[in-house]
């Protein structure tokens, strides 16, 4: 692309199959230092370039994780390197995701944005046309969709072990009394903190991956820690088109963890506790395709129950073996679209219907009152 005369496929032609897509990393906290680089690193056929932070800790840390990486202090000066990359990578905080999103777009190069892709489903909208419009990819990173527990829970209702679901719940519940700080955790709106849009993101994109589109959200949101700004314990009822009922729950309250999933069928139901593994192995430092690390994989005593009739905790129902989760797929399947023209894992519109929830969630808790919205 740019002077180099190759392209990504949205930008016509396809990219060239013979070297590695060359990746810009905007960010190196969390999300960019322990999930995007090390899943760009460990994809064949990509290669992580660029990446930008302006802490010299983190430009340092950069480069002893991956040594091939030129650091750089701002997201201007990688966005003013478009010609020698294929691909943006948005990793910073929630408030800039917009604006460093359209940059890269009318630079004319693909864009990865973590999630949230926005704080609004019109200014989302309003991208995805934009990269609609330059022929350009715009994914967003909605890495739990390759949870292993999720996986599961995708694959049972598949293959209609459950019969027809009635009700899903699906809950991120953490233990955090004294809230950490941050922008995470602000109270400023331009920020974008609190947990409805961090972890609820991840729970309405599921509920709505698995059940299909909304028709109303009642919610309940709560600031419980003191000192604490945003919503740290919120609970979230959508009710699908279909007719089965989403219940979420996203929490940094919970003194006693409920289960990760619970979903009720008329055939069966399937209760699943404990988290995917592959954050944990992430943070600790090991990576996919480790010699040794069986990626993604939990022991059985991490596995799920399904039956009818008896409590799981008192032995009712089968265990089910959870399928590995998948983080490296995301990324996989981007160098696959950028290469072949086809679709990105997750698309901006359906971030923009996620956001939808989200808004309509917050209005809901505002005002006390269920928010019906168009399916």
């Amino acid at each position: 692309m740019g002077e180099t005369g190759e392209t990504s496929a949205q930008g016509g032609g396809g990219a060239a199959h013979d070297r590695p897509l060359r990746v810009g990393l905007l960010g190196y906290g969390l999300a960019g230092s322990v999930f995007h680089a090390p899943l760009i690193a460990a994809t064949e056929g990509l290669r992580l370039d660029l990446v930008s932070t302006t802490s010299p800790e983190r430009q340092a840390q950069a480069r002893a994780e991956h040594p091939q990486v030129r650091a750089l202090a701002t997201a201007e000066e990688v966005l003013g390197r478009a010609a020698e990359l294929d691909l943006i990578v948005v990793a910073t905080p929630n408030k800039t995701h917009v604006p460093l999103a359209a940059a890269a777009l009318e630079a004319g190069l693909p864009v990865v944005v973590d999630k949230p892709l926005a704080a609004t489903a019109a200014e989302a909208e309003k991208l995805a046309a934009l990269a609609e419009d330059r022929g350009l990819l715009l994914s967003v990173f909605q890495n739990r969709r390759w949870d292993n527990d999720f996986r599961t829970v995708r694959k049972l209702i598949e293959d209609g072990a459950l019969g027809d679901v009635q009700r899903f719940e699906s809950r991120f519940e953490r233990w955090r009394p004294r809230p950490k700080g941050g922008w995470r955790e602000s109270g400023d709106p331009t920020e974008i903190g609190g947990l409805l849009y961090d972890l609820g993101s991840h729970l309405a994109d599921q509920a709505l991956t698995l059940f299909g589109p909304v028709v109303s959200v009642y919610a309940e949101s709560d600031v419980r820690r003191p000192g604490a700004e945003a919503d740290d314990d919120t609970f979230l009822a959508l009710t699908h088109a279909n007719g089965v009922r989403s219940h979420l729950w996203v929490s940094a309250t919970a003194a006693l963890l409920g289960p990760r999933f619970r979903v009720l069928g008329n055939r069966a139901g399937y209760t699943k506790h404990g988290l995917d593994p592959q954050e944990a192995a992430l943070r600790e430092g090991r990576r996919p395709g480790d010699e040794g690390v069986e990626w993604g994989v939990e022991p059985r005593s991490g596995w799920g129950r399904l039956g009818a009739g008896a409590s799981p905790r008192a032995g009712g129902g089968e265990p089910v073996p959870t399928l590995p989760g998948d983080y490296p797929a995301y990324y996989a399947a981007i160098e696959r679209a950028l290469r072949d023209g086809g679709p990105p894992p997750v698309t901006a519109r359906e971030a923009a219907a996620t956001l939808r929830v989200l808004e309509a969630a917050r209005r809901s808790a505002a005002e006390s009152r269920t928010v019906w919205l168009s399916a």
